[in-house]
């Protein structure tokens, strides 16, 4: 009981001590508070009504129960000990002395002594649990205003800072301060008179601990799961552990929240650029179709035209104007292809096909182009039939040939070919040109971009895009294997036909 006394008495003394020196004055107010009204009892029946010894301890004991519930258990163990010595003083034959004669009273004088310190104890520690319930119950309802006041935070101003403002209206804390780690800032509410509180929260972050209460200041680190995100200090707290865990893992949340919002703002502003700039070039893509129509028919009618009315010089600038017209039909032909793909507006019209009737229909096309080059055809034997869109592969393998053509030497053979992979069927265009750098590979297939030694050719840089784009809506993907002045092998692969289609 003594060791519990002892414990009880210094938690309350540390509390006391931390409003030093407010806490010390009031606790010595109370102290003297206790001992006058133990004087004022032994004054009252020592010298105005005579009472036995019996009703003399047990008005001392209920002075006691009133001192343990209105005070502490400092004062009440303190007016237990003045009220036994002023009972043995007073009350105990032989009367105006300290000593006693009968040794029945030495036990009375005892029992008096343990009833009135476990009277204090008993007093002392329902008040202090009383306290702590009402604490907890406080604690409890700060903690719900707080989660619903982060529920009305507003998207379009820092979230952090919000949590920073709410946390102190919330808990009425002088001073509350948050790093958060993920873009480095930090918010405050109070600590303008603090400015190496910002080393010491970022410390608490790295070194994930937690700094020790001095003068009702804390700082400790906020986690994730076991993942430090970030760190709060708070001046004035008188938070229980289990209530500042728990700030602290609403804390948590809501940066987590406030990344998670961010991702998704950035996502959608992202998605709406790629969708308005895909309308435009669909839009701008389309406006040059009608002038580049009428041109291509001015020049093919002018070109159908018998040699002798026209003169040479007359026919070769209708030539280059039609060249001109077929180069820039292409470009905005493909233009309008980037912009549908990109702007989700195309469908796959799947059906089931072979990889050689797919490679004859891209090398018609391109029959043009490539009557003047060696182009091997290589397709194994026995492959199975694939699940595509037959018109936008064509398209893919047409690209690929084109690219193949302006990047490689006239005297060199192309190769395009199929094969057997791993559930799928892969087709390959090789050429035997100067190759691509391998830091180049991964830029090759982005919108616009041209090879750095390769510039100079026609082209808009789109072709690449195009193809990677189809065969992703596939669900398949296309690479390149290259090496400096060796040639370089565009492959993609194409699903097989699944159970049950095209039946």
């Amino acid at each position: 009981m003594m060791a519990t006394m002892a414990g009880s008495a210094e938690s309350e003394r540390r509390a006391l001590a931390g409003s030093f020196p407010g806490g010390l004055l009031r606790l010595a107010g109370r102290i003297f508070g206790a001992l006058g009204l133990i004087a004022a009892l032994t004054f009252f029946f020592a010298r105005f009504v005579t009472v036995n010894q019996t009703t003399a301890g047990f008005f001392y004991l209920v002075a006691i129960l009133l001192i343990a519930t209105a005070g502490g258990l400092v004062e009440s163990t303190i007016a237990s000990v003045v009220a036994m010595l002023c009972f043995n003083y007073f009350f105990l034959p032989p009367v105006g002395a300290f000593t006693v004669n009968d040794p029945r009273n030495w036990v009375a004088l005892f029992a008096f002594l343990a009833t009135s310190l476990t009277a204090s104890q008993l007093s002392a520690r329902a008040k202090r649990r009383t306290k702590e319930a009402v604490d907890r119950q406080r604690e409890i309802e700060r903690l719900y205003s707080l989660s619903r006041a982060l529920l009305l935070t507003d998207a379009e101003r820092p979230i952090a800072k919000q949590i920073v403002q709410q946390i102190a209206q919330a808990f009425e804390f002088p001073a509350v301060a948050l790093y958060d780690r993920s873009s480095g800032e930090i918010y405050r509410a109070g600590f303008e008179d603090m400015p190496e509180i910002d080393a010491d929260l970022k410390q608490a972050a790295i070194r994930t601990e937690v700094f020790p209460d001095t003068g009702g200041l804390v700082i400790t680190p906020i986690r994730l799961g076991r993942q430090p995100i970030g760190s709060l200090a708070i001046r004035g707290a008188s938070l229980s552990n289990a209530a500042l865990q728990s700030l602290l893992n609403l804390v948590a949340i809501w940066l987590e929240r406030a990344l998670s919002v961010e991702a998704v703002n950035r996502a959608e502003v992202a998605q709406r650029s790629e969708e308005l700039k895909s309308t435009l070039l669909d839009a701008i893509a389309h406006e040059f179709k009608t002038p580049l129509t009428s041109i291509k028919a001015v020049t093919t009618d002018l070109l159908s035209e018998p040699a002798a009315e026209l003169r040479q010089h007359h026919r070769e600038l209708i030539s280059i104007a039609d060249e001109g017209a077929d180069r820039m039909s292409k470009l905005v032909n493909e233009a309008i292809q980037l912009a549908r793909i990109e702007g989700g507006k195309f469908q796959l019209n799947r059906g089931v096909h072979f990889a050689s009737s797919l490679i004859s229909a891209a090398l018609r096309q391109m029959k043009s182009l490539a009557d003047e080059r060696e182009i091997s055809i290589s397709i194994a034997a026995d492959l199975p039939p694939v699940w595509v869109d037959a018109e936008l592969i064509d398209l893919v393998i047409a690209h690929l040939i084109d690219n193949a053509l302006k990047y490689s030497p006239a005297s060199t053979p192309i190769v395009v070919g199929a094969r057997q992979g791993e559930d799928c069927v892969v087709i390959y265009v090789t050429d035997r040109g100067a190759g691509i750098a391998e830091e180049e590979q991964s830029r090759i297939f982005d919108k616009f971009y041209r090879g750095k030694k390769e510039r100079h050719l026609k082209g808009s840089g789109m072709g690449l895009a195009i193809a990677r784009e189809i065969i992703r809506a596939h669900g398949q993907d296309i690479a390149v294997a290259s090496k400096p002045g060796q040639g370089s092998e565009f492959s993609f692969s194409l699903p097989l036909v699944p159970r049950g289609a095209g039946a």
